[in-house]
């Protein structure tokens, strides 16, 4: 099977700090790390790839630092990495980013052979938008599944695939046909940490590096700022809150403890107990 897993360098959250004066996020001395979401989906191309043979490619859009990123990948036991790099997709919202990333999945196919299966995270820590792995599926014509939490079934030779995903109020199990992209849940998997020998191999590897030119990209008005109709007009930290978390004293019984909590919130917020008052009533 040929797999491709796309993956984002992300900031770390857990470090981000947003300006005090100008409000916009600050980038500088913050750690970078592979999105984790991508990572759920890497492990499920190498589990694929594992069972039925073949390779998997990661692919990254982003500055030349992004080959952090695609070495980790490979470490973890990626066969190839292509690295997008280019002053044209600085700036690239979802519609632009997916311009893009389709593009040069289309120069991966004609490089390397047809693909099998896209893979991408549900969405990006940074982001959060979940728009980019449906907009690459759609760019290029192929089935999508998204929100996927588990592949029950693969069968090459038939060229169906058989997941399950999470959806509202339950979970579906669907099949399709192959190619398509699966966007992966978190979670759905424990991600392996690679042996010596991809290690070793990871730090000796060529990153293929790509410039628009290089793969092909035509429409340069499509890409970065140009091509990017969404705009950031502000970006601000929630005030921390001054207010102090209540302590109930804990009931005899659990029924005890539950009415004590009740009688500490509805005295806080009177209105509340004749909402919901009415709400049991039917009135």
């Amino acid at each position: 099977m040929k797999i491709l897993v796309c993956i984002k360098q992300v900031p770390d959250s857990a470090q981000i700090r947003v300006h005090p004066v100008t409000n916009t996020i600050m980038r500088q001395g913050v750690p970078t790390i592979i999105n984790p979401y991508d990572l759920f989906s890497l492990e499920e191309a190498l589990r694929l790839r594992d069972k039925f043979g073949g390779e998997v490619t990661v692919l990254t859009m982003g500055p030349p630092m992004a080959a952090d990123s695609l070495r980790k990948a490979l470490a973890i036991g990626a066969d190839r990495a292509v690295l997008l790099t280019d002053r044209f997709f600085a700036g690239a919202d979802t519609l632009a980013t997916t311009y893009a990333l389709a593009q040069a999945i289309r120069k991966i196919q004609q490089t390397w052979g047809e693909l099998d299966i896209v893979f991408t995270g549900k969405q990006t820590i940074d982001g959060d938008t979940a728009q980019v792995g449906p907009g690459v599926a759609k760019r290029l014509d192929l089935l999508q599944l998204t929100y996927v939490a588990k592949i029950e079934e693969c069968d090459p030779e038939k060229r169906e695939i058989v997941i399950e995903r999470r959806a509202e109020g339950g979970v579906q199990v669907l099949k399709t046909k192959l190619p398509c992209l699966v966007a992966m849940l978190e979670g759905t998997n424990e991600v392996r940490r690679g042996t010596i020998n991809d290690s070793l191999r990871a730090a000796r590897a060529e990153i293929v590096t790509w410039s628009a030119k290089d793969a092909e990209i035509e429409d340069l008005s499509k890409c970065g700022l140009k091509g990017s109709p969404t705009i950031v007009k502000k970006v601000f930290a929630p005030k921390a809150r001054t207010e102090r978390a209540a302590f109930v004293e804990p009931g005899v019984t659990a029924n005890d403890s539950a009415e004590a909590v009740l009688a500490a919130i509805f005295k806080r917020h009177p209105s509340l107990e004749e909402d919901m008052t009415k709400l049991v009533s039917g009135f």
